[in-house]
């Protein structure tokens, strides 16, 4: 019977393999032990946002190497809504950074109470300290958002409208320039616009002129600011007679005040 022999370098190519998966198997133990020493637990933590007042005590004291970024990131932005993007990093061998992106308000949605508002229709509150500004109050939701949530985004059309239109008469380089007081989305096929006049008029301002409101709706809300762009380019300061606008129809319709034509 004869007996085979196993070639050389076939001996050579098994004790390789067998060195390497014993290396691997060694680093990858010194690397789990090392991680686990009392040298990579948190001690530390920074954030972007010094002025804030947060409590992470509870990342204190654990691996570094154990926290699961997302996890966390997912955690702390339903602890404070106020932030759109919350980012964690490691920094070896003990310290966490945080990094917070502020959600930039839109307007003020009034319910029971004042809520923001941002680009992606997320109702928040502003931090503390910061200063409330001069923006759009959207009213009419009352019925459509019960038990509002801050940091929870509402999916609803009236709202979507609503910042729309803010959207486009900030864009609008004939309309930029004025300020909306509110906007009325309680009946949706009825959307209305309240837009402040009072400080372009001739320059001056004019303490007791009521905003100008203009019927918009729901639909065509591009074409539709277009529309009152080039009405008042049109009218001037004839704009100070005009009840309201109606851009609802296929022509704009306008009504003036009483004894105005």
């Amino acid at each position: 019977m004869t007996k085979h022999k196993i070639n050389l370098p076939i001996k050579l190519a098994i004790l390789g393999l067998t060195i390497f998966i014993v290396l691997v198997f060694i680093i990858g133990y010194l690397g789990a032990a090392l991680k686990n020493l009392d040298y990579f637990k948190i001690k530390y933590i920074v954030v972007n946002k010094p002025e804030e007042t947060f409590d992470f005590s509870y990342l204190l004291g654990r691996n570094i190497f154990h926290i699961d970024l997302k996890k966390e990131s997912r955690y702390i932005s339903e602890l404070y809504p106020v932030y759109k993007n919350i980012r964690l990093f490691r920094i070896l061998p003990n310290r966490l950074f945080i990094g917070f992106t502020e959600r930039k308000p839109l307007a003020y949605v009034k319910l029971y109470r004042y809520f923001c508002v941002d680009s992606a229709l997320v109702l928040f509150d502003l931090p503390q300290g910061r200063e409330a500004e001069d923006l759009p109050v959207i009213i009419g939701l009352e019925r459509k958002i019960l038990g509002p949530k801050p940091g929870k985004q509402y999916k609803i059309k009236e709202l979507i409208v609503a910042l729309n239109i803010i959207k486009e008469i900030e864009i609008n380089n004939l309309l930029k320039k004025y300020k909306i007081e509110r906007i009325d989305v309680a009946n949706p096929a009825n959307i209305s616009c309240f837009i402040q006049l009072s400080d372009y008029l001739k320059g001056q301002v004019v303490t007791d002129f009521k905003a100008l409101e203009v019927k918009i709706g729901q639909d065509d809300i591009g074409d539709k600011i277009q529309v009152l762009a080039g009405l008042f380019a049109q009218l001037g300061d004839d704009i100070s007679n005009i009840k309201y606008i109606d851009l609802r129809f296929k022509e704009p319709v306008i009504k003036f005040n009483e004894g105005k034509s």
